[in-house]
């Protein structure tokens, strides 16, 4: 399994306001929260994002409240997955539970920047940055959580064990 895309780099302590503000949760539908997508912290966002583009992060993404609709709207967005040194573990949980590959690494955090062309292969943990020529490594996915994501979900995974 693997995720191949430009970078959209933010800072520290993105929380799930900013990721899908508060206004926007009268719908759960991912077609409309892809539109207000990051809109308070980065309002080119919805207009510049492609499918397969990368998101990567600071500490602490996804703090704040536990809406499961911060990782449905960043992957509705066309974002292949989040790389962070830390995600609040609300978030970490919501992403796994609705199929949404994100990944630890403060090396990459730290070393990829906006624009930057990245791939993440989640089978091996290593993140390749494209652009600069660097390799970061993260902890590889145990398999049941590859099994979770291909699946598209907790909930899907389970009714095919089933």
């Amino acid at each position: 399994m693997k995720a191949k895309g430009r970078v959209f780099k933010y800072g520290d302590n993105v929380d799930t306001d900013v990721i899908i503000p508060a206004r926007y949760l009268s719908s759960g539908d991912p077609e409309e929260l892809k539109k207000h997508c990051m809109e308070d912290i980065d309002k080119e966002f919805v207009k510049k994002v492609k499918p397969g583009d990368i998101m990567v992060a600071q500490k602490n993404f996804g703090c704040g409240s536990s809406r499961e609709h911060a990782p449905v709207a960043i992957r509705a967005s066309g974002i292949s997955c989040v790389i962070a040194e830390s995600f609040a573990r609300i978030f970490y949980r919501n992403s796994f539970n609705i199929g949404f590959p994100i990944i630890e690494s403060p090396e990459a955090s730290k070393g990829i920047e906006d624009g930057d062309e990245v791939e993440v292969d989640f089978e091996s943990g290593e993140i390749k940055n494209i652009t600069k020529g660097e390799t970061y490594k993260a902890q590889p996915y145990p398999e049941f959580i590859q099994k979770i994501i291909e699946k598209g979900g907790l909930v899907n995974y389970i009714q095919a064990k089933m």
